[in-house]
């Protein structure tokens, strides 16, 4: 897995609506309803990382969620990331209209 450059990661985070580069990673937070709603994303996400064998840090509060993806392996980001933040976008943005 190759990591990205610079201006790759600023394109594919253009593509990304409420991602932020902090360091070597991506991150977004989600605001949720209420616990039940916090635990349903954490649990979605959690779903999807075992999909796609890549384990994001996150951060659980009573009504957010905080995601921080990165690959480890090639010490930064890498498409892998943004794939996997896609994919959380669409299925969080799911749980969150129910």
């Amino acid at each position: 897995m190759e990591r990205l450059s610079a201006e790759e990661i600023r394109k594919r985070l253009e593509e990304l609506e409420d991602w932020r580069l902090e360091g070597d990673h991506i991150a977004r937070e989600f605001d949720t309803k209420n616990w039940k709603t916090t635990i349903f994303v954490v649990n979605t996400i959690a779903g999807l990382a075992e999909i796609h064998w890549h384990h994001p840090d996150l951060e659980v509060g009573f009504k957010r969620v905080k995601v921080r993806l990165t690959t480890h392996e090639a010490g930064g980001l890498t498409e892998r990331d943004f794939r996997l933040a896609r994919e959380i976008d669409r299925a969080v943005e799911g749980v969150l209209r129910h």
